[in-house]
């Protein structure tokens, strides 16, 4: 079966195909943080779809060609540095670090890129893009010296929203990064310097100001995947105003159709009810580490409904979450202790273990894959009990295990005993840390998974396994 996901653009389930000539390197652009606080759960439902997606597209043997930019500097993250009376700089550095420590907790996959709006190269780039636009007359520096982009020039605007813009009424300029429908209009490209920006600024033709929040991830996505991607991903709420100013002005520079699919994922709730700090019912990745519940837990909790479903995040969840792995832990046990019994046994795959990949291929039926697993554990469990199954299929659906886990990453880590030298390398990537030598930091990470050692990242230090074929 081949792979087919929801085209947020077309609204419907389409088949995938990707743009490269051989059919195998895909291009993702998913939208990362805005590094103003901590991330909340609602943000990591969708990571995680994406990581999913990330995945299992590896596992289809794609090449996956990933970037997901980091906002440090929008409406959002000057507000919050001139709250906290320091240098924007110095505000976003503890989240960023958070963010990564917390994708290392739910074992989401790093993407190849991390793209920082801030970065020189990053902002050239914008500025490079909008007097591209503005010779085009797709834009134009207003009254207030800010430049912002003529909706009425480019057709398209509203497609992916699904909205007409002449229903609409326009309220003429938007500065303000985030907007909803009823309030449409011409949005800022690059905002002019205000006493509210304070020392936030950088030079430009249209005299100092920063960049708007659409025109960076524009400019970061073309920058390293190209003018044309395969997949754009992020949440329903970056589908208008977000992801339709993207279309507009990466469209408006290169005339090239810019997403080929646009796959969105939807809210998460929290006891039934919207998240929000006045409900009382906020909550990060850290308060629910708070509670007693592990990275794994967590990443299940958040993975287990279809992305295109509302999730409802509840504490009751977190425990059936808790006993899902417990469940996976104790099968696992069973088939190791029975595949051990006889090393020299021939493996015998059984015919149509596919059914948890054919399950992803449709949209990434998450529910339909564990519906799959679990009966697998139910059926082998029942044939253990029976004592019908001999050490070769063990062997099997413990192979057959890796191909799943690969997807789903929620095999529990067990602590081993570490030989002199990966210790030695563990110890001098720690202190590396601990002195913000990031550069150190990756390279001895780099060692040790040539070596056949995986290093994470957690809340409790660095975490050393063995990497699976090693």
């Amino acid at each position: 079966m081949p792979l087919r996901l929801f085209n947020t653009y077309s609204r419907e389930i389409e088949e995938f195909h990707p743009l490269d000539s051989a059919g195998r390197v895909v291009k993702m652009y998913t939208c990362g943080p805005t590094v103003y606080d901590h991330a909340h759960i609602g943000n990591f439902r969708a990571y995680l779809f994406e990581d999913i997606l990330h995945r299992h597209l590896e596992l289809r043997e794609f090449n996956v060609r990933r970037v997901m930019n980091i906002t440090d500097v929008d409406d959002k993250t000057i507000q919050g540095s001139r709250n906290a009376g320091v240098p924007l700089k110095e505000f976003t550095s503890p989240f960023k670090e958070a963010f990564f420590e917390d994708l290392e907790t739910l074992r989401i996959k790093q993407a190849d890129f991390f793209p920082e709006a801030t970065d020189p190269h990053q902002i050239a780039a914008m500025i490079e893009m909008i007097k591209l636009l503005i010779a085009r007359d797709l834009a134009y520096q207003a009254e207030d010296k800010s430049v912002y982009f003529r909706i009425n020039r480019f057709p398209a605007y509203g497609k992916l929203a699904h909205f007409d813009l002449s229903e609409l009424r326009s309220t003429g300029r938007v500065r303000n990064d985030e907007y909803d429908k009823e309030h449409i209009g011409d949005f800022a490209l690059w905002k002019a310097w205000t006493e509210e920006d304070g020392p936030v600024k950088w030079e430009s033709p249209w005299g100092v100001g920063r960049p708007g929040w659409h025109i960076e991830c524009s400019a970061m996505a073309t920058q390293l995947l190209g003018d044309q991607l395969d997949i754009h991903c992020g949440g329903v709420d970056n589908i208008f105003p977000h992801h339709e100013a993207e279309i507009a002005q990466t469209e408006g520079c290169t005339g090239k159709h810019f997403v080929r699919y646009w796959v969105h994922c939807a809210h998460l709730m929290v006891e039934g009810q919207k998240m929000s700090k006045s409900l009382g019912n906020f909550y990060t990745l850290r308060d629910v580490l708070a509670k007693g519940y592990t990275g794994r837990e967590i990443r299940y909790a958040l993975m287990r409904v279809h992305y295109r479903a509302q999730l409802n995040f509840t504490w009751d969840g977190m425990e059936e979450s808790r006993q899902a792995l417990s469940r996976i832990d104790n099968w696992l046990d069973r088939l190791r202790a029975k595949a051990d019994q006889d090393k020299s046994a021939t493996a015998d795959l059984r015919q149509g273990s596919s059914e948890f990949e054919e399950a992803l291929d449709d949209d990434l039926n998450i529910s339909g894959a564990l519906g799959c697993l679990f009966e697998t554990i139910q059926e082998t469990n029942r044939a253990l009990d029976l004592d019908q199954l001999n050490s070769a299929a063990a062997s099997s659906w413990l192979e057959w295990w890796e191909r799943v886990n690969s997807v789903l990453a929620l095999e529990e880590v067990k602590k081993v005993s570490l030989p002199r030298d990966i210790a030695d390398l563990a110890e001098a990537r720690k202190q590396a840390r601990l002195a913000k030598d990031w550069r150190k930091s990756d390279e001895l990470r780099d060692r040790l998974a040539d070596l056949g050692w995986e290093v994470r990242d957690t809340k409790d230090g660095q975490k050393i396994t063995r990497r699976a074929g090693f």
